[in-house]
């Protein structure tokens, strides 16, 4: 069933029949910016959101993001009496799993952390985030209903997953706001996440339970994989790390589904004006990895270096979490250009993907600044760390 939220009395047709119109005066939101919360009762799956942003009498400029700040549009511009209509996908999910048959082996949910049970990526319901820019959203109507459509799951670490409070933010978070509204962007990843754990918590599991053919699967671990001091989940370059990148571009072809692997993108230590190699065994072995199964490579390992070398030290620091403190997780800014490295390069490897983003060419070797980008800053603010390192 399609949910529609009007406002101002302007009527958006639900493509679905059954809609139902909620008012909006129940949303939280901070009575100091205008900015808003506003969040939909729905069952898993994905669902098209379509909203008129704009006034009769106040110009603004509105940026969106969904679930725990997924950057679906940012800084749509609309004039005194002018009305914009955007669109885009919105997975939803629960932690919950079919229960596995009687003696048989597996879970009945995703193993979630109690930080991940307290953000809007795993309740029941879409929930949706309108931030203005100076000035308070303006937004005509919303309307929500059921889509089809293909998916890009992402499997990952903290540098890929949904951090649900600023500062702190990763790619995965701004890649749904580079593509158009047929296709959707599936952020499984989880901090502190491995290849091991991803598969012990259950994660690889949900992501296989709604995984379908022409699906993309976007792997990228490392980070936490080379970590010794984690016995139980640590995987050598050499033997274990292939393997089971292996065993993720096994299930995801069983299923008909594309996979993609992505180098991790490197820590910020600088010497004499490059970046000290931190990741290289395991970077190397994606690569090896990738060209032997004859699959489509993302090198974020590479033009994350090539970014931060070009910014330059100071620089490259304002673009990580904690005011360059973290340098291993990213801010807003520090996210949105890796995504736009991920996006660029998934395009040039990809062409069914190619036709459906919505951003121009992006060389890494020459990064915007980060005033030039408007990126709103969501609600919620918290210093905790993200797991990982």
């Amino acid at each position: 069933m399609p949910f529609t939220a009007a406002i101002m009395g302007l009527t958006l047709a639900c493509t679905s029949p059954g809609a139902v119109h909620a008012d909006l005066t129940g949303r939280e939101a901070n009575t100091d910016t205008g900015d808003f919360l506003y969040s939909f009762a729905v069952s898993e799956g994905n669902w098209r959101v379509t909203v008129v942003l704009g006034s009769s009498d106040h110009a603004a400029t509105t940026s969106i993001k969904a679930e725990s700040r997924r950057l679906m549009a940012r800084a749509v511009t609309t004039n005194a009496g002018e009305t914009r209509r955007i669109s885009f996908l919105v997975p939803v999910r629960r932690p919950v799993l079919a229960a596995p048959p009687a003696n048989a082996p597996g879970g009945r949910a995703v193993q979630v952390d109690p930080r991940e049970a307290a953000s809007q990526d795993w309740d029941d319901r879409l929930t949706l985030e309108f931030l203005g820019h100076g000035s308070a959203p303006q937004v005509a109507e919303i309307c929500v209903e059921p889509a089809e459509s293909p998916v890009i799951y992402l499997a990952g670490d903290s540098t890929v997953a949904n951090q649900p409070a600023e500062p702190a933010a990763s790619w995965g978070q701004m890649l749904p706001a580079l593509f158009d509204d047929r296709i959707a962007v599936a952020n499984h990843a989880k901090s502190g996440a491995t290849l091991k754990s991803f598969i012990a918590d259950l994660r690889l599991a949900k992501v296989l339970s709604g995984i379908k053919a022409g699906d993309y699967l976007l792997i990228q671990f490392g980070h936490n994989d080379q970590k010794e001091q984690w016995p139980q989940t640590y995987a050598d370059p050499q033997h274990a790390y292939p393997a089971y990148l292996r065993a993720f571009i096994a299930e995801a072809r069983a299923r008909g589904a594309h996979p993609v692997l992505v180098t991790s993108p490197e820590r910020r230590n600088f010497d004499d004006g490059h970046i000290r190699d931190t990741l290289g065994e395991y970077a190397d072995a994606v690569r090896r990895v990738a060209a032997e199964e004859g699959v489509p490579l993302v090198d974020l390992n590479r033009d994350s270096i090539t970014l931060y070398e070009a910014m330059g030290e100071e620089r490259a620091a304002g673009a990580f979490n904690d005011e360059g403190r973290d340098r291993t997780h990213h801010n807003n800014y520090g996210a949105w250009l890796l995504a736009r490295s991920v996006a660029q390069q998934l395009a040039q490897a990809i062409p069914a993907l190619a036709a459906h983003m919505v951003a121009g060419p992006f060389n890494p070797a020459h990064p915007p600044a980060a005033d030039t980008l408007q990126l709103a800053p969501s609600m919620a603010h918290d210093d905790t760390r993200p797991q990982g390192s």
